[in-house]
């Protein structure tokens, strides 16, 4: 075009856009046009060039050359290292550094300022490296796989801060004959514990565990020391299939005994200890006063604790009739799968601990040492903890049961209409029969036993959930008296042991109130309202039996509750014949009176016959009143 002829044209090189060939118009021009249609590639270099002795140039190309425009510049070429350390191309009049990205030389020699550990492979580690020239002389410290401390180091004159470099690493490796020290846990895993130890080079010296890891470590230290200054202490609990012995502690910190876990607990079974920093605090008591590195991105996988199944419905008679051979043990009276479980610390006896895995603790982890606390109860043990939702909780059977009531079927089906597993027993005569009948037809180890002159309080949700660390009992709910508004466990809830109830010898081996008979615990839940008053005899027959018991007890304990009880049974009630109440009940404080407290003449109200002879013969049949 003819208006460009008033420009200076500049050709580029393969280095800049302006490669110092032109072509100049004959008059003035107007500026210069560069032009990117052709490439001039320069073949020549210029003597600027300063080239340092220890750098291999038979790949750097000297045909680079700056920009033309550029003002003067000292042009520093860096390696495959850093920015400096390569050739520098030097313009006339120069003082400002520039610094240039490519090209690079490639370094080859290795400096004689670098100290190297014995104990790493260095086989792939790249000694060419070199420090940036225009940082101040350091100590640069170069890390492994494992630290930011314990590779090479390469050591400038006059240095001493440390720089720590940390995008090259060397591997270290085991040194050969290192020693292992394996706690043997009497688990029957040593074998395959050692088998599972990938440093095949290292010597392994099996020892006993001592109680607590504490005096363990401190007999083993003892064992090494003058021979070993670091030595690794592992487990016959642990899987050690993926586990790198060539790992090592920062420098700063070796002095210091280092945990690893075992699965997810930072109380682990595996130990790397500095003997004679370990030996110098021979007065502490416990292993967690020591100075302790508990690491947190490497753990060991303990091999899986045995699971033993029983049928008892307490783990107490299990534990006093077996013996247990590992040091940890999950022991069930279930069947269900446990995937999931806690990992118990070995360290000392408190850590321990009986951990209960479900509400009802009918699935738990079970120490060996816990065997020789354990007479009456797992809670003779005084290390326990729960640990809720590793293991399911069985929902008991509902039983509804009745005879005679009037508002039977009215409280079935309420109580059928929420909870569809409820299951009925009806028409069984006298308590204990009808009882038994509903512990047979149980398919659960307890049930709960709902009574038909009861309303079931729609908030009580049969969740509660029998406690297996102690002896087989039977549970009683609240119930609340609709007639005198008395709230304790008569008409409540009860959720029976069915073992207990299959077991028992009959009603004339029993104390008065079949219930309280066996082991028992009150629970302080409202289960129901006691809506006994359908009928004169009905709301007569309830308030006997209640207080002939309550008397018989009153007169051989004496307590508070009883004395306020009778009082109140005797002389309020409101609602339908709340007269036959008052009268029920001080009928039966003078039986109980008249038979001179006699338990074989009271246990007469177990029968409805009786009773219904007895107020018959007081107030004539029942059937016209």
């Amino acid at each position: 075009m003819p208006w460009e002829s008033q420009y200076i044209h500049a050709w580029p090189s393969q280095w800049q856009k302006d490669g110092g060939t032109y072509l100049v118009p004959k008059n003035e021009h107007r500026g210069i046009k560069y032009q990117t249609s052709q490439l001039i590639t320069r073949a020549c270099y210029d003597n600027l060039w300063e080239i340092p002795d220890d750098i291999d140039t038979t790949e750097f190309d000297f045909t680079w050359h700056p920009d033309p425009t550029d003002p003067p510049f000292i042009y520093q070429f860096g390696t495959q290292h850093q920015k400096t350390g390569g050739p520098r191309y030097v313009t006339e009049g120069a003082s400002e550094v520039k610094f240039v990205g490519s090209p690079k030389v490639i370094k080859k020699t290795i400096d004689n300022c670098w100290t190297i550990p014995d104990d790493i492979d260095t086989t792939e580690f790249d000694f060419t490296w070199h420090p940036d020239k225009t940082e101040p002389p350091y100590i640069y410290q170069f890390g492994t796989q494992h630290q930011k401390t314990g590779g090479p180091r390469y050591v400038m004159e006059g240095a001493s801060e440390v720089k720590f470099v940390r995008f090259i690493k060397a591997n270290i490796t085991p040194k050969s004959g290192k020693i292992i020290y394996l706690i043997d846990h009497y688990d029957n895993n040593l074998d395959k514990t050692v088998d599972s130890i990938s440093n095949k080079e290292a010597r392994i010296k099996t020892t006993r565990y001592a109680s607590n890891y504490l005096n363990t470590l401190r007999r083993i230290a003892k064992r090494a020391q003058g021979e070993h200054d670091f030595i690794w202490v592992c487990s016959s609990l642990c899987d050690y299939t993926d586990f790198d012995f060539s790992w090592h502690p920062e420098q700063w910190q070796s002095n210091m005994i280092h945990v690893f876990p075992s699965n997810e607990q930072k109380f682990g079974d595996t130990f790397f200890i500095p003997v004679d920093d370990f030996l110098l605090q021979d007065n502490i008591e416990l292993l967690e006063w020591h100075q302790i590195n508990f690491i947190t991105d490497i753990s060991v996988p303990r091999w899986p604790m045995p699971v033993i199944q029983h049928e008892y419905d307490s783990h107490i008679d299990f534990v006093l009739q077996n013996s247990f051979s590992f040091p940890l043990n999950v022991i069930t009276n279930k069947n269900d799968k446990i995937n999931e479980l806690p990992t118990v610390p070995l360290w000392d006896e408190k850590t321990k601990t009986i951990v209960s895995l479900n509400k009802g603790s009918s699935t738990c982890v079970f120490p060996r040492e816990a065997t020789s606390y354990i007479s009456s109860q797992i809670y003779d043990y005084p290390y326990i903890e729960s640990a809720p939702g590793f293991a399911t909780d069985t929902l008991q059977d509902i039983v509804f049961i009745s005879y005679d009531e009037p508002s039977a079927e009215k409280n079935w089906h309420f109580l059928k209409s929420l909870y569809p597993r409820a299951k009925r027993v009806h028409g069984v005569s006298g308590m204990e029969n009808a009882l038994l009948a509903a512990a047979e037809k149980s398919s659960t180890p307890w049930y709960y036993a709902v009574f038909a002159k009861t309303e079931l309080n729609p908030e009580f949700d049969f969740s509660y959930i029998p406690d297996y660390f102690q002896v087989p009992k039977n549970y009683i709910f609240d119930c609340r008296n609709d007639l005198n508004d008395l709230e304790y466990g008569h008409m409540g809830i009860v959720l029976y042991n069915c073992n207990l109830i299959k077991n028992a010898l009959g009603y004339e081996n029993l104390d008065l109130d079949y219930t309280l008979s066996f082991p028992h615990e009150s629970v302080p839940i409202l289960s129901c309202f006691g809506k006994f008053n359908s009928t004169p005899y009905h709301t007569w027959r309830t308030a006997f039996r209640e207080v002939s018991k309550l008397v018989y007890f009153q007169h051989n304990t004496p307590s508070i509750d009883n004395e306020y009880r009778i009082e109140t049974w005797t002389n309020y009630a409101k609602g339908d014949y709340s007269e036959w109440c008052i009268q029920g009940a001080r009928d039966g404080m003078l039986f109980a009176k008249n038979v001179n407290y006699n338990l074989d003449e009271l246990k007469n109200g177990f029968r409805w016959e009786w009773l219904q002879n007895y107020f018959e013969t007081l107030y004539g049949s029942i059937d016209e009143i």
